[in-house]
């Protein structure tokens, strides 16, 4: 750092569409054929083009991820759309660093927040905007767009929380977000 210079922060976020921009933003996206196996309905996944995407994310990054005492920001946006009855979420995840908490705020749209114990009790939030989550330790969590447009959702997390996407992967939610009724409910396995 130079003493007494003003610097222009490398990233900027859009107050009406939240997209991030500047060279130090990384972006990923998630499709179809990559998390196919999250939903149930797997005749339902075969309809869809492999290359759909069901959500992406943008993050800031500003310390080495491990870094004890830094902080990650970061946007998450899920498509619309639903496989079978089951709406289009994320992969969802617990903390590698299971002591560690996060903030989801809703910025656009409508889902729920779907969270889960360690003890396998699944229960869920509405997300909409100005909402605000807080996600504790050693709760697993993922988000599902419950409207028809991008459900758009801000992120701040520990820059040593890590992220634990196997035993997701291996042993699912306990409960999953399904339409009913045109109504979003959470059923149990």
């Amino acid at each position: 750092m130079t003493h007494l210079k003003i610097f222009i922060s490398p990233v900027e976020i859009g107050l009406t569409n939240f997209e991030m921009k500047g060279s130090a933003v990384q972006f990923q996206q998630r499709q179809m054929d990559e998390i196919a196996p999250i939903f149930l309905d797997h005749e339902a996944v075969k309809k869809f083009p492999s290359q759909t995407v069901v959500y992406s994310v943008q993050s800031w990054q500003p310390v080495a991820e491990g870094t004890p005492g830094g902080l990650f920001f970061g946007v998450s946006t899920i498509m619309p759309g639903k496989v079978g009855r089951e709406y289009f979420m994320t992969k969802g995840h617990f903390h590698a660093q299971s002591d560690c908490a996060e903030f989801y705020w809703g910025v656009q749209g409508k889902g729920v927040l779907i969270l889960m114990d360690r003890d396998r009790n699944t229960w869920g939030e509405e997300v909409y905007p100005g909402s605000l989550h807080y996600i504790g330790q050693d709760i697993a969590h993922r988000l599902a767009n419950t409207g028809d447009q991008n459900l758009v959702v801000g992120a701040c997390w520990p820059s040593d929380a890590g992220h634990d996407y196997d035993e997701i992967a291996g042993n699912g939610f306990s409960a999953r977000l399904i339409e009913i009724n045109g109504q979003p409910v959470l059923v149990s396995e």
